[in-house]
Protein backbone atom coordinates (compact mmCIF):
# COMPACT_ATOMS: atom_id res chain seq x y z
CA UNK A 1 0.00 0.00 0.00
CA UNK A 2 1.31 3.40 -0.92
CA UNK A 3 1.59 6.29 1.50
CA UNK A 4 -1.73 8.11 1.79
CA UNK A 5 -1.95 11.66 0.60
CA UNK A 6 -4.58 14.05 1.96
CA UNK A 7 -7.97 13.73 0.34
CA UNK A 8 -9.28 16.77 -1.50
CA UNK A 9 -12.96 17.58 -2.07
CA UNK A 10 -13.08 15.56 -5.31
CA UNK A 11 -11.63 12.46 -3.65
CA UNK A 12 -14.05 12.77 -0.73
CA UNK A 13 -17.01 13.20 -3.06
CA UNK A 14 -15.92 10.21 -5.15
CA UNK A 15 -15.66 8.03 -2.03
CA UNK A 16 -19.03 9.24 -0.79
CA UNK A 17 -20.79 8.46 -4.09
CA UNK A 18 -19.08 5.06 -4.45
CA UNK A 19 -20.22 4.07 -0.94
CA UNK A 20 -23.81 4.63 -2.05
CA UNK A 21 -23.48 3.17 -5.56
CA UNK A 22 -20.41 1.10 -6.34
CA UNK A 23 -21.79 0.26 -9.80
CA UNK A 24 -22.06 3.83 -11.04
CA UNK A 25 -20.35 4.43 -14.37
CA UNK A 26 -17.24 6.60 -14.45
CA UNK A 27 -19.11 9.07 -16.67
CA UNK A 28 -21.97 9.41 -14.20
CA UNK A 29 -19.57 9.49 -11.25
CA UNK A 30 -17.63 12.29 -12.92
CA UNK A 31 -20.82 14.28 -13.47
CA UNK A 32 -21.85 13.83 -9.83
CA UNK A 33 -18.49 15.07 -8.52
CA UNK A 34 -17.77 17.74 -11.14
CA UNK A 35 -15.05 16.01 -13.19
CA UNK A 36 -14.78 14.72 -16.73
CA UNK A 37 -14.50 10.95 -17.18
CA UNK A 38 -10.72 10.55 -17.58
CA UNK A 39 -9.69 12.51 -14.45
CA UNK A 40 -12.45 10.72 -12.56
CA UNK A 41 -11.06 7.31 -13.60
CA UNK A 42 -7.54 8.42 -12.64
CA UNK A 43 -8.69 9.50 -9.19
CA UNK A 44 -10.61 6.29 -8.54
CA UNK A 45 -7.57 4.21 -9.54
CA UNK A 46 -5.37 6.37 -7.28
CA UNK A 47 -7.79 5.85 -4.37
CA UNK A 48 -7.76 2.09 -5.02
CA UNK A 49 -3.94 1.94 -5.12
CA UNK A 50 -3.68 4.03 -1.95
CA UNK A 51 -5.96 1.59 -0.11
CA UNK A 52 -8.93 3.90 0.43
CA UNK A 53 -11.11 1.59 -1.67
CA UNK A 54 -10.75 -2.02 -0.58
CA UNK A 55 -13.09 -3.52 -3.17
CA UNK A 56 -16.60 -3.59 -4.57
CA UNK A 57 -19.38 -5.96 -3.57
CA UNK A 58 -23.11 -6.52 -3.86
CA UNK A 59 -25.16 -6.03 -0.69
CA UNK A 60 -27.33 -9.12 -0.41
CA UNK A 61 -30.68 -9.48 1.34
CA UNK A 62 -30.16 -11.69 4.38
CA UNK A 63 -33.93 -12.12 4.69
CA UNK A 64 -34.27 -13.32 1.09
CA UNK A 65 -31.39 -15.76 1.67
CA UNK A 66 -33.00 -17.06 4.88
CA UNK A 67 -30.25 -15.65 7.11
CA UNK A 68 -32.35 -13.08 8.95
CA UNK A 69 -31.20 -13.75 12.52
CA UNK A 70 -28.26 -11.68 13.76
CA UNK A 71 -26.51 -12.91 16.88
CA UNK A 72 -23.67 -11.24 18.76
CA UNK A 73 -21.45 -13.53 20.79
CA UNK A 74 -19.07 -12.40 23.50
CA UNK A 75 -16.25 -14.90 23.73
CA UNK A 76 -13.70 -15.30 26.52
CA UNK A 77 -10.55 -17.32 26.01
CA UNK A 78 -9.15 -19.64 28.67
CA UNK A 79 -5.60 -18.35 28.28
CA UNK A 80 -4.39 -14.97 27.23
CA UNK A 81 -1.18 -16.07 25.57
CA UNK A 82 -0.20 -14.74 22.18
CA UNK A 83 -0.51 -18.22 20.65
CA UNK A 84 -4.06 -18.68 21.99
CA UNK A 85 -5.13 -15.39 20.41
CA UNK A 86 -3.41 -16.24 17.12
CA UNK A 87 -5.01 -19.70 17.00
CA UNK A 88 -8.45 -18.24 17.70
CA UNK A 89 -8.01 -15.50 15.06
CA UNK A 90 -6.96 -18.03 12.44
CA UNK A 91 -9.83 -20.42 13.25
CA UNK A 92 -12.66 -17.85 13.39
CA UNK A 93 -11.77 -16.82 9.82
CA UNK A 94 -12.98 -20.24 8.64
CA UNK A 95 -16.49 -20.01 10.15
CA UNK A 96 -18.76 -19.02 7.23
CA UNK A 97 -21.70 -17.60 9.21
CA UNK A 98 -19.44 -15.23 11.17
CA UNK A 99 -19.55 -11.85 9.43
CA UNK A 100 -17.42 -9.87 11.86
CA UNK A 101 -15.10 -10.53 14.76
CA UNK A 102 -13.38 -7.96 16.95
CA UNK A 103 -10.75 -8.17 19.67
CA UNK A 104 -12.21 -5.95 22.39
CA UNK A 105 -11.47 -4.50 25.78
CA UNK A 106 -13.56 -5.33 28.82
CA UNK A 107 -14.76 -8.49 30.50
CA UNK A 108 -14.47 -10.71 27.40
CA UNK A 109 -11.91 -11.03 24.62
CA UNK A 110 -13.78 -11.14 21.29
CA UNK A 111 -17.10 -9.89 19.97
CA UNK A 112 -18.48 -11.94 17.09
CA UNK A 113 -21.36 -11.07 14.75
CA UNK A 114 -22.99 -14.04 13.06
CA UNK A 115 -25.90 -14.21 10.64
CA UNK A 116 -27.91 -17.42 10.59
CA UNK A 117 -31.34 -18.83 9.72
CA UNK A 118 -32.88 -19.22 13.19
CA UNK A 119 -32.19 -20.11 16.83
CA UNK A 120 -31.82 -23.79 16.00
CA UNK A 121 -29.09 -22.93 13.48
CA UNK A 122 -27.51 -20.67 16.10
CA UNK A 123 -27.41 -23.51 18.60
CA UNK A 124 -25.66 -25.67 15.98
CA UNK A 125 -23.18 -22.84 15.30
CA UNK A 126 -22.48 -22.28 18.99
CA UNK A 127 -22.16 -25.92 20.03
CA UNK A 128 -20.67 -27.24 16.81
CA UNK A 129 -18.22 -24.50 15.95
CA UNK A 130 -17.77 -21.48 18.22
CA UNK A 131 -17.32 -23.31 21.51
CA UNK A 132 -14.87 -25.69 19.81
CA UNK A 133 -12.55 -22.94 18.57
CA UNK A 134 -9.07 -22.91 20.12
CA UNK A 135 -8.93 -21.45 23.62
CA UNK A 136 -12.66 -20.68 24.03
CA UNK A 137 -13.60 -20.81 27.69
CA UNK A 138 -17.09 -19.31 27.67
CA UNK A 139 -19.55 -17.30 25.66
CA UNK A 140 -22.53 -15.03 26.10
CA UNK A 141 -25.02 -14.60 23.28
CA UNK A 142 -27.23 -11.68 22.34
CA UNK A 143 -29.85 -12.20 19.62
CA UNK A 144 -31.00 -9.11 17.75
CA UNK A 145 -34.79 -8.76 17.72
CA UNK A 146 -34.80 -6.03 15.05
CA UNK A 147 -32.19 -4.39 12.86
CA UNK A 148 -32.69 -0.65 13.36
CA UNK A 149 -29.66 0.49 11.35
CA UNK A 150 -27.12 -1.46 9.37
CA UNK A 151 -24.63 0.11 7.00
CA UNK A 152 -21.13 -0.33 5.66
CA UNK A 153 -20.77 3.37 4.93
CA UNK A 154 -18.06 5.32 6.76
CA UNK A 155 -18.74 8.91 7.78
CA UNK A 156 -15.62 10.96 7.04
Amino acid sequence: MQERSPLDKYDRNILSVLQQDGRISFTDLGKRVGLTTTPCIDRVRKLERAGYIKGYAARLSAKQLDRGLVVFVQISLDRTSKKTFEDFRRSIQKVPSVQECYLVTGSFDFLVKARIKDMSAYRDLLEGELLNLPGVKESTSIAAMEIVKETLEIDF
